[in-house]
């Protein structure tokens, strides 16, 4: 089923009646890191962009005291009384919107009574943003029924504390960004210092752009995610007794010294040394887009994934195999894995004649070495979250 609005018309009516009053429908996508991965949370560069596929909330307001809250993606009702301020339920799905939701009661807007319906066509725990997906189209659609007209950039900053701190989930701005800002067929290069960001055509020509998914489930918040923040956060903390830096993007590789002088630990050394590294990548990988130099961004991708697997270790036998056997394949560019990993999904740039074969061999040999099934996704670049 797609993120349809008029199938999802029949199934609020089923799931809350009163066909006289009908809700109005936001919109939201997910996204997808070309490169630039977890550095966002270190002040450097990205460059993700919005897919084609996403959530769509029908929201009617009642005048009641009350939110209710269902999906079609997660059975159970979720049924949350009007309060100057919301309590996580541990575990659930609900937390993102209403996260979003206390973060306006926290700045003395309050919810009117709503029921909320919600349905995304993204895999959920594939790394595509599924969660800041719904962030934002609540934050678009509390923004307009309250009559706030808080700036997009507002939204996103209060999706990405709804994340952080009402979900439980330290991630960084880029997810939330990329979601809020997206613009069809063009990509963001974003610095997450200073959230200075501009556009780029995402011009592929006779190459696609696709996605697949390991089927290997993560829970973020149960992932080391949090553990590979605290460890940028110490090599900050030990390069800072010697030369003042305040997140390790601020370094280049010819700051490289700075890591293998200042940091005994081994591990904390190859954290940083993926973020510096990484975040060079970055710039040069954008660099290269704009030249439409789609070799040379390949290249990129695939040293960025090499260094995702052996200095930052957040990949996995899942992720590897799909990105080490589909470099053995006819007309791949580049692929390597995104998002926090741990599962989730590879994304790849692969010659337009050599698409079926990728799909076929790949997904052949991927559930011979894992036992899993991969899904394939040829996805466009799309717009921003917004009212539909």
């Amino acid at each position: 089923m797609k993120a349809d609005p008029d199938l999802l018309m029949e199934e609020f009516f089923k799931t809350y009646g009163d066909r006289a009053a009908d809700p109005v429908f936001f919109y939201s996508p997910g996204r997808v890191n070309l490169i630039g991965e977890h550095t966002d949370y270190n002040g450097g560069y990205v460059f993700p962009c919005a897919l084609d596929f996403g959530t769509v909330m029908a929201l009617r307001q009642t005048g009641g005291t009350r939110i209710r809250l269902n999906s079609l993606n997660f059975p159970g009702e979720v049924d949350v009384p009007l309060a100057s301020s919301y309590t996580p339920i541990p575990g659930s799905w609900t937390n993102y919107p209403v996260g979003v939701i206390n973060e306006f009661a926290l700045k003395g807007i309050a919810a009117p009574g709503l029921e909320l319906l919600f349905f995304g066509d993204i895999p959920n725990g594939a790394g595509l943003s599924s969660s800041a997906s719904i962030e934002m189209v609540t934050a678009v659609a509390m923004n307009e029924i309250t009559g706030e007209g808080f700036g997009m950039m507002e939204l996103v900053k209060m999706s990405q504390r709804a994340e952080n701190i009402f979900a439980g989930m330290n991630c960084g701005i880029m997810d939330q960004f990329a979601v809020g800002f997206g613009r069809k067929d063009h990509a963001i290069s974003l610095n997450c210092d200073t959230l200075e960001y501009s556009y780029a055509p995402l011009i592929l020509g006779d190459h696609r752009l696709i996605i697949t998914n390991t089927n290997k489930r993560r829970g973020l918040t149960e992932s080391k995610y949090n553990e590979r923040r605290a460890e940028c956060g110490k090599a900050v903390e030990l390069i800072s007794l010697h030369h003042p830096v305040r997140n390790l993007s601020q370094l280049t590789v010819d700051d490289l010294w700075m890591v293998e002088k200042y940091i005994d630990s081994p591990v904390i050394r190859k954290r940083a040394r993926h973020v510096i590294t990484e975040n060079g990548r970055t710039l040069e990988a954008i660099t290269a887009l704009e030249k439409n130099d789609i070799e040379t961004f390949g290249r990129l991708m695939n040293e960025s994934h090499d260094s995702l697997c052996t200095d930052y270790e957040v990949t996995g036998i899942e992720l590897d195999t799909l990105v080490y056997e589909g470099r053995r394949l006819p007309g791949v560019i580049g692929t390597r894995m995104t998002g926090a990993g741990f599962g989730g999904c590879t994304v790849s740039i692969v010659e337009s004649l050599h698409t079926e074969e990728f799909v076929n061999r790949l997904g052949e040999t991927y559930s011979a070495r894992t036992g899993l099934k991969a899904d394939f996704y040829m996805p466009g670049i799309g717009e921003g979250a917004r009212r539909i």
